[in-house]
């Protein structure tokens, strides 16, 4: 299993949800953070709450539907001088649930896409050549199972986009020991999932954050958050170890 203790950490949409879970989760196995969210305001409590575990981190603000915004982001993270060796691309955003899904306007789409597809591309393709360099890495795109519902097409269908860039990254970097996967948390009961989800938020442990952990230098894996619920990080890496590579 792959100790993460001092190593970095750059957590996108940590403020809440999922993203705060998996902060606070890393930061528990000794883990420094880079915490995003779109304004430092809303990292405060989590900075806070990481730096009391024990480790360093330090906040960041990007509008991830602003692409420049995402290039300052990068450039700020490059200039601190601490290597990101993980890169959790958790934040998202869902537009709307359109029940007349024949009047979907393009704006869903584009928005979708640029925050959900091409923003988390654009950290991947600036981190893991580094990454490569240093000879460690690990990616976890988070994804979703949505499917069939076109009151929700530019959400499903910029997570599908991000499945296939994700896909087309792991054959590349399949048997290094920079791994590139996939985690679903499952629909959660988070202000994107929405009060009806039928998960808590907190059954994404340690599921949404077993790709950092798992060393058999294998990618191209779709990890269910839900299918590690209840387990100890020990149980879901040997468990995760049996996952398919279902995209190579």
């Amino acid at each position: 299993m792959t100790d993460v203790k001092g190593k970095w950490a750059l957590v996108t949409g940590a403020n809440r949800g999922i993203g705060y879970r998996i902060a606070k989760f890393m930061a528990g196995k000794g883990c420094n953070l880079i915490l995003h969210s779109r304004a430092l305001e809303h990292t405060a409590g989590i900075l806070a709450e990481v730096r009391a575990i024990g480790v360093e981190a330090y906040d960041i603000a990007a509008e991830l539907s602003d692409l420049s915004q995402v290039e300052k982001m990068m450039d700020e993270i490059e200039n601190r001088g601490k290597p990101v060796d993980i890169l959790f691309n958790n934040a998202a955003v869902q537009i709307a649930y359109r029940t007349d899904y024949w009047k979907t306007p393009a704006e869903d789409y584009t928005r979708s896409f640029v925050i959900n597809t091409i923003a988390p591309m654009m950290l991947c393709y600036r981190f893991i050549p580094k990454m490569i360099e240093r000879g460690f890495g690990r990616v976890i795109n988070t994804t979703s199972g949505i499917r069939n519902e076109p009151e929700q097409a530019g959400y499903s269908a910029s997570k599908a986009a991000l499945d296939k860039v994700t896909a087309d990254l792991a054959g590349k970097l399949d048997g290094t020991d920079v791994c590139i996967n996939l985690a679903d948390p499952g629909w959660c009961r988070t202000d994107l999932g929405g009060p009806n989800a039928p998960n808590d938020p907190d059954s994404v442990i340690p599921g949404i954050v077993v790709g950092a952990f798992v060393d058999d230098k294998k990618s191209g894996r779709l990890l269910g958050a839900q299918d590690f619920a209840g387990m100890s990080l020990e149980d879901a890496v040997k468990k995760a170890a049996n996952f398919p590579q279902k995209f190579l």
